[in-house]
């Protein structure tokens, strides 16, 4: 991923609310299904990580990203953003 389609991912996230939560039980094999199936739906989620993780949002972001074969587009204080294009019919279509 090019940095301009990065920073184009960013803003599209900027408005974006958080839809799932990292907490205490960290990244279990239920929330790595969840967050497969808002990808496939949405292609761009962001996730909050609470207080309580187990890990700091970059090392939960890898992980995550690993689990869910998508890319992290950006981990800001607590949020993580992770984009996965679908490869028929994406909605997310870069500028040029």
């Amino acid at each position: 991923m090019t940095s301009k389609e990065r920073a184009y991912l960013r803003g599209l996230a900027n408005t974006m609310d958080a839809i799932f939560q990292v907490g205490k039980a960290g990244i279990s094999e239920v929330l790595l299904e969840q967050l497969d199936h808002a990808l496939e739906a949405r292609e761009l989620i962001k996730i909050s990580v609470l207080e309580t993780a187990p890990g700091k949002a970059k090392e939960l972001a890898n992980e995550i990203a690993t689990g869910t074969n998508s890319m992290v587009v950006q981990t800001v204080g607590n949020k993580i953003t992770l984009f996965r294009q679908k490869k028929k019919n994406s909605k997310i279509v870069f500028p040029k």
